[in-house]
């Protein structure tokens, strides 16, 4: 069953990456072996990865972030080839005066703050879903997300095309005892002919790119704070 992979890489990295090892993921393994566990006729032949260029005096490694990232967007095409996209938003950054956290909310009581958001991804998510759908380009969709805001493309597949299975992976560890893990978002589950609510450390563990990555001139290496 041809397979395509949408990736909301910001959700990916804030809901499983973060203060982990497995930063250096080899996405298109790793979202091959658990789409086989859902259904063995899962075949990938396409991963559309959805993100935005970091900013570097924003992040926490400054330009060592900025470099991280497009040194790891590299090693993926150059392992995978047209076989994976990397598609690009951006992010704004503008100064915000939201109201101070207490309780009861003061509305006169505000504080200036920045302002950071990423932009296009969902857009650019949807698009491509219901393109390559209407298209019929694969028989299988699987979205990487646990953004409420991606409901509309999964209901408009759903309905328009179902024909296409929708498989829906929820990029959080598994639900443990203390309960501190993200809730799966149902309203996204409730068009997906199926659902994995999360993703394993063993999972990524195994499916880690190579820390030194051949290309014709110098090797691409993973990052030291990954």
């Amino acid at each position: 069953m041809d397979t395509i992979v949408y990736i909301d890489g910001y959700n990916l990295f804030y809901g499983r990456l973060k203060n982990t090892p497995f930063k250096w993921l080899d996405p298109v393994k790793l979202f091959q072996s658990i789409s086989k566990i859902q259904n063995p006729s899962s075949n990938i032949v396409k991963v559309k990865f959805f993100t935005s260029p970091v900013k570097s005096n924003f992040a926490s490694h400054g330009r060592k972030s900025a470099k991280a990232q497009n040194d790891y967007h590299r090693a993926l095409k150059q392992v995978y080839g047209d076989g994976i996209d990397i598609i690009y938003g951006y992010h704004t950054v503008e100064m915000g005066f939201p109201p101070l956290y207490k309780k009861p909310i003061d509305k006169n009581d505000r504080v200036e703050v920045w302002k950071f958001e990423e932009k296009q991804t969902d857009v650019n998510i949807a698009l491509h879903m219901y393109r390559d759908a209407i298209c019929e380009i694969c028989a299988q969709q699987i979205l990487v997300s646990n953004d409420s805001d991606l409901e509309l493309p999964l209901k408009f597949v759903s309905e328009d095309k179902p024909e296409i299975d929708l498989g829906l992976i929820i990029p959080r560890e598994k639900p443990s005892t203390t309960g501190k893990s993200r809730s799966p978002n149902k309203r996204l589950s409730q068009y997906a002919d199926w659902t994995r609510s999360y993703i394993l450390d063993q999972e990524c563990q195994d499916s880690q790119l190579n820390d030194k990555i051949a290309t014709n001139k110098k090797p691409i290496i993973k990052p030291e704070h990954w």
